[in-house]
């Protein structure tokens, strides 16, 4: 009997709690945090799906992307709409992190759709390493 790995569990409660502090953090008009806190969480579920996968996590932002496009592509319970979301995501939290200027804030409408997909995400990942695990037994 197989259950998913501590390592796929943490990071899928790292991710949950992201989406939890971006949900907050929108509700209190930061609307910033909010968009770094999706990206965050959308990271984390990608490196749960990649460990489980493959027995590691990536060591870098791009190297998340890259390795859990290459292996949703293998996964035809991955939603293809899926596949740009992580870039997308980051393109916020540089956003956040580094821009200034007219162009440092991200639009509220825009991070509270992108914790909407990342709620999806998370949970679409968090079903397939249990349905995996269900189907190891």
């Amino acid at each position: 009997m197989r259950t998913v790995t501590p390592e796929a569990a943490r990071y899928l409660e790292k991710a949950r709690q992201c989406l939890a502090n971006g949900k907050a953090s929108l509700g209190y008009g930061l609307s910033n945090d909010a968009g770094r806190g999706a990206y965050l969480a959308a990271f984390h579920a990608a490196q749960a799906f990649i460990f489980e996968s493959t027995g590691r996590a990536a060591k870098t932002h791009q190297g998340v992307q890259r390795e859990y496009y290459r292996l949703a592509q293998a996964e035809p319970r991955i939603d293809k709409a899926f596949a740009p979301f992580l870039g997308q995501a980051y393109n916020l939290k540089a956003v956040a992190d580094y821009e200034t200027g007219p162009d440092s804030e991200i639009p509220p409408e825009k991070s509270a759709g992108a914790l909407e997909t990342a709620t999806r995400f998370v949970d679409l990942i968090a079903r397939l390493l249990a349905e995996n695990s269900a189907s190891d037994r």
